[in-house]
């Protein structure tokens, strides 16, 4: 059967203590609400999201979304999650319910509970010390109502099984209870918790599907909101791990979402792979960035920054490189160069202390450098420059393309300012 999906996203976060919506804050390199959005959009054809607080914010993070829907919740009469239902109308039969804050729900979760055949399904953990989640009281071992905590006495607060606070409920159990709802508690707030003590009490059908308690942590400050990034982590790294890449001292490694990292790789301490990064078949030495690129049997670091959008095949980058927009393809760059909107052809040596002057003060441009150049160290290559193959740029040289345009293959370029050029290697 067919489902929708509505996301709770209207709230003020005020523990957050930010200015950021707390749906735009972020765990590994994703904001709260695009794990949620992405994970609503795998399983419905009808995802709707609740908004009130920074609602045109969020509206405009999620552009990229073209089949979201959006109501916008009245916080001044209709408080509370009930509140966020009043003017929600489902297209389809059965209704996934969940909440902008909590990204640590599984895709596998998600889908039991939207499997499970009852009018109403509830997901339930057990935690035993003391907490503020709602509890599920039971009756003879039968689901009664759930107590907000605030609303609990102290019999009840005794229980152990917690509400986690998602939900699947069928188009028409919301289109007969919602509109019951009152606002008689200590918040003054409408809970969709009332319409499931209706539902029972009307002998509708309930089923509980309990989970693991981290699945269902809610991010309410930014102590949560480390705590969900280090839990996250731990999946992305030991997926990894059982899939066969090779990690040294796991803990200080850091890695995004949305990274492919294939078997074999080796990754050292200290290094970080940001979102949209793809590695296959090399080695991530200690303490090296690599951000939203490509590398493909070869090795990078230790200390070395892989900026967005290079490409870097068959090469060896060594400590305190830099690269930017740079596609590199047997590339060898061994220490202290910045190589920024550039492509470089294969059997190039780049020497220490070479820089691309990408950036005339306005605009960005490209620099290409043929087959089987060595540059030589500290030089500077002025771009847009194109160099030929089988060049050598000498130690201290300063070039533009001006310069480059003299150049012949096996031409040999020394010292800018005296404008000396070699035919031939062997003259040299």
């Amino acid at each position: 059967m067919k489902k929708s999906v509505v996301i709770l996203a209207a709230g003020f976060g005020t523990r957050m203590n930010s200015n950021l919506a707390k749906p735009l804050h972020t765990i590994c390199g994703k904001s709260l609400i695009k794990i949620i959005v992405e994970n609503a959009l795998k399983l419905a054809d009808d995802v709707t999201l609740i908004l009130h607080h920074q609602a045109e914010n969020i509206k405009e993070h999620l552009k990229d979304f073209n089949n979201l829907n959006y109501i916008y919740q009245d916080m001044t009469n209709h408080k509370g999650t009930g509140g966020a239902l009043i003017s929600y109308e489902p297209k389809n039969d059965e209704v996934l319910i969940l909440n902008a804050d909590m990204p640590l729900i599984t895709l596998k979760s998600l889908e039991i509970i939207a499997n499970t055949k009852a009018d109403i399904v509830l997901s339930t953990f057990n935690k035993f010390e003391k907490n503020a989640y709602g509890r599920v009281i039971k009756e003879n071992n039968k689901i009664t109502k759930i107590v907000e905590t605030k609303d609990a006495n102290d019999e009840e607060l005794k229980c152990t099984l917690c509400n986690a606070g998602i939900y699947k409920m069928s188009k028409n159990v919301l289109k007969t209870y919602i509109p019951k709802l009152n606002n008689n508690n200590a918040q003054k707030e409408y809970y969709i918790t009332d319409v499931i003590k209706m539902a029972i009490d009307d002998g509708l059908m309930l089923c509980e599907c309990v989970f693991d308690e981290l699945e269902f942590l809610g991010i309410n400050n930014k102590l949560d909101l480390e705590l969900a990034e280090n839990i996250m982590q731990d999946r992305i790294k030991n997926e990894l791990l059982i899939n066969g890449v090779i990690m040294h001292n796991k803990s200080s490694i850091f890695i995004e979402l949305d990274c492919e990292i294939s078997n074999d790789c080796e990754i050292e301490s200290g290094v970080v792979i940001k979102a949209n990064s793809k590695i296959k078949n090399s080695k991530i030495l200690a303490n090296s960035i690599i951000e939203n690129s490509i590398i493909e049997n070869s090795s990078i670091g230790p200390m070395a920054r892989i900026r967005p959008k290079c490409v870097i095949k068959e090469s060896k980058i060594g400590n305190f490189v830099e690269c930017k927009n740079a596609k590199l393809e047997e590339v060898k760059a061994g220490h202290l160069a910045y190589l920024g909107d550039c492509e470089i052809s294969s059997g190039v040596n780049i020497g220490c202390g070479v820089i691309i002057c990408n950036y005339d003060g306005k605009a960005k441009h490209i620099s290409k450098i043929g087959k089987n150049v060595f540059v030589g160290s500290n030089a500077n290559l002025i771009a847009p420059i194109s160099i030929p193959d089988d060049t050598l740029i000498a130690a201290g040289s300063t070039i533009s393309n001006k310069d480059a345009k003299k150049l012949v293959a096996k031409d040999l370029f020394l010292e800018r300012s005296k404008g000396v050029i070699f035919n031939n290697f062997k003259d040299f």
